[in-house]
């Protein structure tokens, strides 16, 4: 609706500085006010079907009774408003609630800066030096406890019946279970569906270790739809590629190549690392399994001597290492390649490195799902050369793929 320049230069007279059209005593919030409290009559009058002074209202049996006060808050502030009564007590106003306290909005904003990572203290903090709203810790507790539906929700959604490519990761998070604070794993699942497109298929806290919980994870996915894994990209963690093949017995496991890097530049000295990662390079860039076998010997005796134990991690887990290496190029890229899941786990570790550790699980959950939904709502373009890939996929798995692309 379009408010004729009169009326605005009529609001700004004797406007002198900013605080007093965007203080919290300033002009928005006034008009913010008037115009709420100006909606609640309306739906007084509404509801009592005949407007104030008006003779109609006589022997109707309800009529106003006078207002009340009452504060509440929105994410630019808190208002005082009057909020009209009738005399039988029936009036139930509908812009605000009984018992509302909060304005839409509000919520979001709270949510907002949980989501970038700040505690419960720091959002009170923040709340009362910028928007001069005073809220107890408690207050900011429920709202973002409030999600935690949303989390189960998304939890349990369906998932599509195939995924070319799943890349299974962790963060090692700070809990408190039993009393104590614990070092415990959070699994992140990150599918690339048919259409090229990132998707997290969800979040698992380790409680137990080795396979019985990769089991859980396992089938919790087929439970939720998805029938078939192409290739799955893991971390190396013992009994989680027998897992993956015990629920999903056609799919390719696939160490991961960057995890293999980062393990081994840890024995690496600073200023070192960028040589050893192109030496490394050569290795998982090779055309075939053999030349990738001679770029290995070539490492070992040129650093063999001085880091052994990367060229032994590298044998060890050699057969895990090289099922890539028949595929095409274009696939390889996608498999090997960091984008898909660093640029993730750099939000999710940003976000979890300010608040130290999580009082419990739920906690831990509630903060990542948060941060996955922002994050994940700029995905909407598909892998770089998506198509060639799936075209790559077509050709090596056949039929497996044909349930995904004619569903």
């Amino acid at each position: 609706m379009a408010i004729k320049d009169e009326l605005l230069d009529q609001l700004m007279e004797g406007l002198d500085k900013p605080e007093d059209l965007l203080g919290d005593k300033g002009l928005l919030q006034e008009l913010k006010k008037a115009l709420i409290e100006k909606a609640l009559g309306a739906e007084l009058t509404h509801h009592l079907g005949y407007e104030r002074n008006d003779p109609a209202g006589r022997g109707s049996g309800n009529s106003r009774n006078g207002k009340s006060k009452k504060t509440v808050r929105d994410k630019d502030g808190q208002i005082e408003i009057s909020v009209p009564r009738d005399r039988q007590g029936t009036f139930e106003p509908q812009l605000i609630k009984k018992g509302q306290t909060r304005i839409k909005g509000f919520d979001e904003k709270v949510i907002s800066m949980y989501a970038r990572g700040m505690t419960v203290r720091e959002i009170q903090g923040h709340l009362k030096d910028v928007y001069a709203v005073d809220v107890s810790p408690d207050l900011i507790s429920r709202v973002t406890s409030a999600v935690m539906e949303e989390v189960r929700e998304w939890q349990a959604r369906p998932l599509d019946p195939v995924y070319p490519v799943v890349i299974f990761d962790a963060l090692r998070i700070k809990i408190r279970d039993e009393g104590m604070v614990k070092n415990k794993a959070v699994y992140v699942a990150l599918g690339i569906n048919v259409e090229g497109i990132k998707e997290v298929l969800g979040l698992w806290v380790e409680q137990t270790e080795g396979a019985k919980f990769w089991m859980r994870v396992m089938t919790d996915l087929k439970n939720r739809g998805v029938a078939d894994i192409l290739i799955a990209v893991v971390d190396g963690l013992k009994g989680f590629p027998e897992a993956i093949t015990a629920i999903y017995p056609e799919a390719q496991v696939q160490t991961c190549i960057v995890h293999m890097v980062r393990h081994s530049l840890k024995f690496v000295p600073w200023k070192e690392r960028k040589e050893v990662a192109v030496d490394l390079k050569a290795i998982y860039r090779a055309e075939t399994v053999e030349a990738a076998q001679d770029r290995l010997a070539d490492f070992e005796d040129k650093w063999g001597s001085k880091y052994p134990t990367i060229g032994q991690s590298w044998r060890r887990n050699w057969e895990k290492i090289i099922p890539f290496l028949a595929y095409p190029p274009e696939v390889r890229q996608l498999i090997y390649t960091t984008n898909a899941i660093e640029s993730l786990h750099r939000s999710l570790r940003k976000n979890v490195r300010n608040r130290g550790h999580f009082p419990n699980d739920d906690a831990a959950i509630k903060l990542l799902y948060l941060v996955i939904r922002n994050v994940s709502a700029k995905w909407r373009m598909p892998q770089r050369g998506w198509k060639m890939v799936l075209n790559q996929f077509a050709i090596l798995f056949e039929d497996r793929l044909q349930m995904a692309v004619w569903t």
